[in-house]
């Protein structure tokens, strides 16, 4: 990696700033000072190996498509009577390419940017399929109705596109890598040989785009301040503040399989946050079932733990929040303001309540309601949850709060991009940390976007929680959501908070 001393002179700048921060360990201020971190330039951004994956994928598909329309229109020339044939054939080439493509791996993030090493089995690959397609002309006796120089001339062109475009995605993802705007930050935990291994190991691979940022370790006063050349910045505690603030993309636990008791609390106390967590290789991988064999540059790992809704569900996510926010702000416009007028003419105040709540990675957002309690009360200690027959919500609050119609000015939130349609529903600064020291993985909540609605207030979880259980209920329905996100769950949930959501005994 070009993070590493005796490379490239960027190398060298950003090994000499890590170097900075080891002394300021030293020092004497307590603890590591985040706005001391090596961080990406403001134009970065954390990339996603799936959606570089699935733009490489559509190229290829988008190339196969023009070239064969190209010698289409050239070779046999456009008719009436066979372009529907030549159309087929087409559309069957992209699917027979893409499918074999990827089950033979040529789509892997590795293997992308690895080019050219494999292009050969690309080549053969794409020739495989060019001989499947000939045999089924063949053997639907339809192969005189196909131009055998549009076979070959497509095939040809568009493998040598395919290859050439590969090379392409490489050096434009080289680029960004190395001039900061396309990186993965990676905090390795554990400053044990297993350690100097990993690094030893990555500094043999050239990846800009995967930056080593330091190693993590509780035992930080009894160790050295570096292994091989990367800072110890910290203990746990400390990476967990760096992921809060978005330093941190991707950690790698390097700890002996041996001290499974440990492993289990920092897995444990990591996993709650949306970063990817992997195992270096070395029986600890029983106590998490779901782990996945993968390869982090050229280095064997186990992914414990995955930060939800990245690469292309994230994008499908976030074009989901913006399209309903834009429709229901154009259709609610007149019924949002009789709502706001109905709240300034039932008793003095401001139209909209603002309070501060916790969001994704556990980050202090400001949440829109429209005001439901009477304005300028005698001050309180703590927030108190409404109950039934508050005597500190008004008329109209009443049946705001009954149909839940107070949180529609969350639609604001949505257009911000610190709130989703659909996602866990936040909870005020207290609550959540009372809630946080009784029930273990409720941070989990905070992997992703808070919504207006979710999978737990559909089911019958939402208003006042009363007893722990429910609290613990909801949480679980909200992990459950998070675990098993998908698009038409999204949709489902809306349709029912529509049709059935907006009422429940609980709201008051």
């Amino acid at each position: 990696m070009r993070t590493y001393d005796g490379r490239s002179g960027d190398a060298q700048k950003r090994f000499r700033g890590s170097d900075k921060i080891a002394r300021s360990i030293d020092s004497a201020d307590p603890g590591v000072r985040i706005a001391d971190f090596p961080a990406a330039s403001r134009r970065s951004i954390s990339w996603s190996e799936s959606i570089v994956s699935g733009l490489v994928g559509a190229a290829d598909a988008l190339v196969i498509t023009l070239v064969g329309l190209l010698f289409y229109s050239v070779l046999p020339g456009w008719s009436a009577a066979t372009y529907q044939t030549y159309l087929t054939e087409i559309a069957v080439n992209v699917g027979l390419t893409l499918s074999v493509f990827h089950y033979a791996g040529l789509y892997d993030c590795n293997t992308i940017v690895s080019w050219p090493s494999r292009m050969r089995q690309m080549v053969l690959l794409s020739a495989l399929v060019t001989l499947i397609l000939l045999t089924l002309a063949l053997a639907l006796r339809i192969s005189d109705q196909f131009s055998q120089m549009w076979f070959f001339a497509s095939f040809l062109t568009s493998s040598v596109l395919i290859f050439t475009l590969r090379g392409c995605a490489k050096l434009l993802i080289r680029q960004l890598a190395t001039a900061g705007m396309l990186v993965r930050n990676v905090a390795i935990v554990g400053a044990s040989g297993q350690a100097q291994h990993l690094v030893s190991r990555l500094r043999l691979e050239d990846a800009p785009w995967k930056r080593i940022v330091g190693i993590f370790d509780d035992r930080r006063t009894r160790i050295s301040r570096d292994v091989n050349g990367f800072p110890v910045l910290g203990s746990l505690d400390d990476l967990v503040r760096y992921v809060r603030a978005g330093k941190i993309h991707d950690v790698v636990i390097t700890l002996p399989w041996s001290a499974d008791e440990r492993l289990v609390s920092i897995i444990g106390k990591l996993r709650a946050l949306p970063v990817h967590i992997y195992l270096g290789s070395d029986l600890i991988g029983y106590h998490f079932p779901r782990h996945r064999e993968q390869m982090l540059e050229g280095v064997p790992v186990l992914e414990i733990a995955s930060a939800p809704l990245t690469g292309w569900s994230g994008l499908i996510k976030n074009i989901e929040d913006k399209v309903f926010a834009v429709s229901l702000v154009v259709l609610l416009s007149p019924f949002l303001a009789m709502l706001a007028l109905a709240v300034r003419l039932d008793s003095p105040g401001p139209i909209l309540f603002r309070q501060k709540r916790y969001g994704f990675n556990n980050q202090e957002i400001v949440v829109y309601k429209f005001r439901t309690m009477y304005h300028n009360r005698p001050k309180e200690v703590g927030v108190k949850q409404a109950t039934r027959n508050d005597p500190r919500v008004t008329r109209v609050g009443r049946i705001l709060r009954a149909t839940s119609l107070d949180e529609l000015p969350q639609i604001f939130n949505v257009l911000q991009g610190n709130m989703s349609m659909v996602g866990p529903r936040p909870h005020a600064v207290e609550h959540n940390e009372q809630y946080a020291a009784l029930i273990g993985g409720y941070h989990g909540r905070h992997k992703v976007k808070p919504g207006i609605t979710g999978w737990a207030q559909i089911n019958g979880f939402r208003g006042e929680t009363d007893t722990l259980d429910k609290m613990r209920a909801r949480v679980e329905h909200d992990i459950f959501y998070i675990e098993n996100w998908s698009l038409w769950l999204d949709i489902k949930i809306i349709i029912l908070t529509a049709f059935a959501g907006w009422i429940h005994k609980n709201a008051y």
